[in-house]
């Protein structure tokens, strides 16, 4: 499927299984399937899993009440595999409830990992079948010797993981669905 065109979304990220985008010109969160929802947030920068971030660090949660969030804008933002919430911030990963850097620098994204996040400069989510991810000309499936098990041509996009299925979303709004193995859903 394709999601709704909207006028300069920044980001976007799933919350209690809908797909939310942030749109800071309406100031506002809004749903792209499932119910019609929209919620005032402020200038969205970034999103996660069960926060929206805004340009000054400060956040809410996805029903509008605040939340903890950090000083200053984040370039990302996830919920770890431990629960705990994670920023982007300089190519350092913070782990919001308490400010604490992990180690390394450099870093472009966040992958989340079963214990809680990674840096890193490709989308890549770790499961039971293994290690996906997206190269910028494919989605692969790597074993834990790092070999690589199944391969897929894809442009270059977004990563995640909902139930058993990877899902894709690409700049254009495309959303792709795929089996541990990789075969199209």
């Amino acid at each position: 499927g394709v999601c709704p065109a909207l006028p300069g979304v920044v980001d976007v990220a799933w919350n209690a299984g809908q797909a939310w985008a942030g749109v800071p010109s309406l100031g506002a969160v809004v749903t792209l399937d499932g119910a019609a929802r929209s919620v005032s947030v402020g200038r969205v920068a970034v999103m996660s899993g069960a926060r929206v971030y805004r340009e000054n660090g400060s956040a809410v949660e996805y029903a509008g009440v605040s939340a903890a969030g950090v000083l200053g804008q984040p370039s990302a933002a996830v919920t770890g595999g431990d629960g705990q919430e994670y920023v982007l911030q300089d190519g350092r990963v913070v782990r919001v409830a308490d400010g604490w850097v992990l180690p390394g620098v450099g870093f472009t994204l966040l992958n989340v990992r079963p214990d809680g996040v990674a840096g890193g400069a490709q989308p890549e989510v770790v499961t039971a079948t293994g290690t996906y991810r997206l190269t910028g000309t494919a989605l692969e499936r790597v074993d834990a010797a790092g070999v690589v098990r199944a391969r897929v041509p894809h442009d270059p996009g977004r990563l995640g993981v909902v139930g058993a299925w990877l899902v894709t979303v690409v700049p254009s709004g495309e959303v792709r669905v795929f089996g541990p193995d990789l075969a199209a859903r």
